[in-house]
């Protein structure tokens, strides 16, 4: 199958962890398929980030599904607040059951390292791995503000272009115009006529909870992985600083790295070029 032509979209729902329903949409190529690679957002984040890689994706012949964690988009939230690195671990190995083989799993931030805990803990429950800006240890000054970010707006904002000014604040580097259709999807007008980040507010007890990123933990994990991986740091990250790079390359000996002219949010900063390296990495590593 050459780039280009036509894939298919579908919304498609998985049972995960203790009955939670998690929504994902799946692009199918239009001829062979070759393996599925599922793709995890950061947290904060929806599918829809993922949008553009996954159309390419299937377009190179790789079924892609993209996926809202739970708590996020139009996954269901926890009613019990369940939102541990223990859950999402158990989302994805619920997942994975379904897919019926094991796909190759591209996660960002939170979604990689829910992948990282998964594949390291459950050697064989996955055929790849891309860790897009997260490895087994991050920085704690840019972790706290990326938990500031989320926890800014309790109360939603008056307009799209309120929204649009805090991202930027958030994310400097990134420059010109914001698309506010875009913008519009990872956001709901509530009745009170405000908008409000499409997920649950229950979700920030993730990022306060050092235990979900439990630097042992995920070394401990790392040394365990033996499949084909591919960290893809952002060179302006303040999330995975170069020394942190180098230790994943040392505890995973079948991981390669590259970098892409990004911040933490690589998938929305540089998506063309790293939706570029991520399919040379599928084409030359995964079987």
């Amino acid at each position: 199958m050459t780039p280009g032509e036509t894939v298919r979209r579908e919304h498609v729902r998985f049972a995960g962890h203790q009955g939670v329903t998690l929504a994902a949409d799946r692009w199918a190529p239009s001829g062979a398929e070759r393996r599925t690679v599922l793709l995890l957002p950061g947290g904060g984040q929806t599918r829809r980030s993922w949008s553009r890689t996954a159309e390419r994706l299937a377009a190179e012949g790789w079924p892609a599904i993209a996926m809202d964690a739970r708590g996020h988009g139009d996954s269901e939230w926890s009613p019990a607040g369940a939102y541990g690195l223990d859950d999402f671990v158990a989302d994805l190995h619920a997942v994975v059951d379904q897919l019926g083989a094991p796909p190759v799993v591209v996660g960002a931030s939170l979604g990689g390292r829910t992948a990282l805990a998964a594949e390291g803990e459950s050697p064989g429950l996955l055929a790849g791995l891309v860790l897009v800006d997260i490895t087994h240890r991050v920085d704690r000054t840019g972790q706290a503000r990326v938990r500031r970010f989320l926890e800014s707006a309790p109360n939603g904002f008056g307009s799209l272009d309120e929204a649009a000014a805090a991202v930027d604040a958030y994310r400097p580097r990134r420059g010109g115009r914001r698309n506010l259709d875009g913008l519009r999807k990872n956001l709901r007008r509530r009745a009170d006529g405000r908008w409000y980040w499409h997920w649950d507010p229950g979700f920030l007890t993730f990022a306060a909870d050092a235990r979900n990123s439990d630097e042992t933990r995920l070394t401990q994990a790392a040394r365990h992985v033996t499949i084909p991986t591919l960290l893809v740091r952002g060179r302006h990250s303040d999330i995975v600083p170069p020394a942190a790079a180098a230790e994943l390359l040392d505890l995973i000996p079948s991981a390669e790295l590259v970098e892409v002219a990004a911040g933490h949010m690589i998938a929305g900063d540089d998506n063309d070029v790293f939706t570029a390296r991520l399919c040379e990495f599928l084409a030359k590593r995964v079987p």
